[in-house]
């Protein structure tokens, strides 16, 4: 694995015991500890055992904070949704580096109106970062937008929302060497991983503006 340079699981949203039971079988056997070097969620994970698992996965991860994140409460057998009990230590935003990147990540919700590109560009600009993780819609989108990327990995467990009408289960594996990167999305469509990639350069321009393409 070592060739395709340093991996990074990008998932999100969820919600076990809430809204799903478990991350789909087929995915759970893709994830091997100790493959990938870091593991980026956006939050809503559901429960502490879920956050211990993604910690078995890798050396490096990074959680932030969702909307309706496992609490104290939550973890002494109440339901308190996370806007009234006292919520996690995850961080609202969290900035990554990895290889030549910058990658800046945030559940979602914060941003008006969710899911949107140039509100999204606005939180990438405020963060300073090349590629802007996302989640909150359960929707899987890889976007070149302004010249930058927008990589929203869905929900892993096809947890239902509000927002999508049919949630299809999904996580996003990047591997990055150096200025490279190779984007993975992997979704479960009627019982079967189907996979699509995305190749993208980060290069300075000559007035000093990144460009990924």
């Amino acid at each position: 694995m070592a060739n395709f340079g340093e991996l990074v699981l990008i998932l999100g949203d969820l919600h076990i015991p809430h809204r799903a039971s478990a991350i789909p079988e087929k995915f759970k056997r893709m994830l091997v500890p100790n493959k990938m070097q870091h593991v980026i969620c956006t939050g809503n994970l559901g429960s502490k055992d879920q956050y211990e698992d993604l910690r078995n996965l890798a050396p490096n991860v990074h959680v932030v904070a969702g909307d309706f994140e496992y609490t104290n409460t939550m973890l002494e057998g109440g339901n308190t949704p996370a806007s009234s009990a006292t919520p996690t230590s995850f961080p609202e935003t969290r900035v990554v580096q990895v290889g030549d990147f910058r990658i800046g990540v945030v559940h979602g919700h914060q941003v008006a109106a969710w899911g949107d590109h140039m509100a999204l560009s606005m939180m990438r600009r405020k963060l300073g970062c090349d590629i802007l993780v996302s989640g909150h819609t359960h929707k899987n989108e890889v976007v070149e937008h302004e010249g930058y990327y927008h990589i929203n990995p869905g929900s892993i467990t096809g947890a239902y929302s509000c927002l999508t009408e049919k949630v299809t289960p999904s996580f996003v594996l990047l591997a990055v060497q150096g200025s490279k990167v190779v984007c993975y999305v992997y979704e479960l469509v009627d019982g079967e991983v189907d996979v699509s990639k995305t190749e993208f350069t980060k290069t300075i321009a000559g007035d000093g503006d990144v460009l990924l393409r």
